[in-house]
């Protein structure tokens, strides 16, 4: 079954210690769909001699019920677990499979070739070493192999192997390969890789994949294994500052306080400096002990733990780093981010960012440009779709410990997660903290808001009117200001078409520019909860992500949410602008209830509709919440 050594016969142990210390490749099979990478990893494992004798009687019985090669074997069935993929002939998720030669071992990914999978095959190449971009000969370089080759430079991806797929079926033609390698070449020159292997290749005959292919002696390079055997991917993580984030805090009993957690890069020994980010406390290191006991030093992916020579307050999601050479801390940021979701990114929008060892609210504050995978130009754009790469500007709620991607992947990486759904929607890399982070600093005052709103004796909150147009929120806030006003109370009213004529007056109607809208008023809002009054805000607002950052943005007790949930047939009834009139001909675009959705609150403090209560009768119940939880008493 397996690759054979002389060793397991005269000396087992002597045998799994060599196995055990070989040299180890994590590498990924991507290009366009139907390339054959899952036929690849196939004969990969047969020529290793890894498939045992069963397995292959079940191959061939496979190949012939469900296989797409005729008479020959489907090494494609392999890997090709789901029966989605076996029915289709494609691969949907990322397989991944292990196998050995005598020289080394080796972690595979087979991932998707088509574009609405493209967010597998990132996940695949965020650990990879080396990268193979297959190519069908017969189609030659196409935009999915433009948008892996991509996305593996992107995800830190130095070495690539170009397997010229299929050579038999364009007769081992010469000139074929050389005019794949030109254009592939002349393509990837600035994405700066290492280096570049062409290899012309059948996957399915085996031609140049364990052996050179006497079917092309027209090739003077190395076959695909060979070369995967002896190429030096060795990372320089060891040669990096050390970093290393807590994932626990090692308490068995008040004898011992350790902290352990995965080496990210680096070394570490018994007496270094570090120093704690991001408390910025410094110490020594004392021990690092594993279950195996103390080690002299530890490096890059040796879990551990730590103890230290002084009592220092630290936390899951900390991370310790060389003393001398610590990450930076920024809460402004640029970074590269590769969008994964169908739904689509609107910068202003928050979303949670995790890192390696924290999770943080963020916000994608600006979109800088859009990449075009086919000539890697700059495109100007509002907003990321599935499989899309930005150049983004991004904001956290609290500063976050990191090095450049370029110099550590597992510091400088990060991932964007839905927070209503907890779906991961987007993966990140991170250039560089923003100026403005290290220039613009909080001013402390010595006048807060617990002041502010005891001199005006009330309580400061937002009262939020959210609903379809006509359907009478600005009418309803209107009543409850005069009420509020006639009793002596400090409001402001932020009403949508007053703010769209002066701080929103460059945003349009699209839903990227009204969840900038939206993000622009909640802002304002806070700033006036602060000086202590009592806000009304009047917008359609028809996100429920939007309106929960307005939330957010607020202290528990201070986001009141008035859902005005007149239906659509009164609103448009009453048509008062004649901006339905106008949007059913279609002379208004993005109409929130026509041709732009509308997200109904589900959880609102107060819902009025103003089709069964009359709008001072509505003013009238807002009035008496407020006074009922005490918002008018100070």
């Amino acid at each position: 079954m397996s690759h054979q050594s002389a060793l397991i016969e005269k000396d087992i142990l002597g045998y799994l210690d060599a196995h055990e210390n070989k040299s180890f490749l994590r590498f990924i099979t991507c290009g366009s769909v139907d390339d054959g990478k899952s036929t690849l990893i196939g004969r990969l494992l047969y020529d290793s001699k890894l498939i045992y004798e069963d397995q292959l009687s079940l191959l061939e019985s496979d190949s012939k019920k469900q296989g797409t090669q005729g008479e020959k074997i489907d090494f494609a069935l392999l890997v090709d677990g789901l029966a989605a993929e076996r029915e289709q002939g494609i691969t949907i998720d990322v397989a991944y499979r292990y196998f050995s030669t005598d020289k080394r071992k080796f972690i595979v990914a087979d991932t998707p070739g088509h574009e609405q999978y493209t967010r597998n095959m990132a996940t695949g190449a965020s650990t990879a070493d080396l990268a193979i971009i297959l190519i069908d000969a017969r189609k030659g370089v196409l935009t999915q192999t433009r948008r892996h080759s991509y996305i593996a430079s992107l995800l830190g991806i130095r070495h690539i192997v170009v397997a010229i797929n299929k050579m038999d079926l364009v007769d081992q033609s010469e000139t074929v390969f050389d005019k794949i390698e030109t254009e592939y070449r002349a393509f990837a020159k600035t994405l700066g890789f290492e280096t570049i292997l062409c290899v012309p290749i059948s996957a399915l005959d085996g031609d140049n994949i364990a052996t050179k292919s006497i079917r092309t002696p027209w090739y003077h390079g190395c076959a695909l294994m060979p070369y995967l055997e002896t190429i030096d991917v060795a990372s320089d993580l060891n040669g990096q500052p050390f970093r290393m984030p807590v994932q626990w805090v090692n308490r068995p009993d008040h004898n011992f306080r350790g902290f352990s957690g995965t080496i990210s890069s680096g070394t570490v020994r018994p007496g270094d400096d570090i120093v704690v980010l991001p408390s910025a406390k410094r110490s020594t290191v004392s021990r690092i002990v594993t279950a195996n006991g103390d080690l002299p030093e530890a490096s890059a992916d040796t879990a551990v733990t730590l103890t230290l020579a002084d009592e220092i307050d630290i936390s899951r999601g900390d991370i310790i780093c060389e003393g001398k050479k610590p990450a930076e801390q920024t809460d402004q940021f640029a970074a590269h981010i590769l969008w994964m979701h169908d739904e689509v990114l609107f910068p202003g929008r928050q979303y949670f960012l995790k890192t390696a060892n924290r999770l943080v609210p963020a916000t994608v504050t600006e979109l800088k440009h859009k990449i075009n995978v086919n000539t890697l130009d700059h495109q100007s754009g509002k907003t990321l779709e599935l499989n899309e790469v930005g150049f983004c500007n991004v904001s956290t709620s609290h500063p976050i410990a990191f090095d450049p991607y370029t110099d550590n992947r597992k510091t400088g990486g990060f991932i964007l997660i839905d927070k209503r759904t907890n779906t991961t929607i987007g993966a990140g890399m991170i250039d560089f903290s923003l100026r403005r982070a290290q220039n613009v600093h909080w001013q402390d005052l010595e006048i807060h808001k617990p002041a502010r709103a005891a001199a005006k004796h009330q309580r400061p909150c937002v009262l939020w009117f959210t609903g379809l147009s006509g359907s009478g929120k600005s009418t309803v806030a209107n009543l409850v200001e005069k009420r509020l006003h006639d009793l002596g109370r400090h409001t402001y009213t932020l009403d949508g078409d007053n703010v769209r004529h002066g701080l929103n007056n460059d945003l349009g109607f699209t839903d990227a520019d009204r969840v900038e809208n939206i993000r622009r008023v909640g802002e304002t809002a806070k700033l006036m909860v602060d000086a202590g009054l009592i806000v009304l805000v009047s917008f359609i607002s028809p996100f429920a992500s939007e309106r929960r950052m307005a939330r957010d943005l607020l202290e528990d007790g201070e986001f009141i949410e008035v859902f005005v949930s007149t239906p659509l047939e009164v609103c448009e009834q009453r048509d008062v602008k004649g901006l339905y009139a106008k949007a059913r001909r279609g002379e208004i675009k993005h109409f929130t209830g026509i041709d732009s959705a509308y997200e109904s609150p589900r959880n609102a403090e107060l819902v009025l509709d103003t089709s069964e209560v009359p709008a001072p009768d509505a003013a009238t119940t807002i009035v008496e919440y407020l006074e009922s939880r005490g918002y008018l008493k100070g």
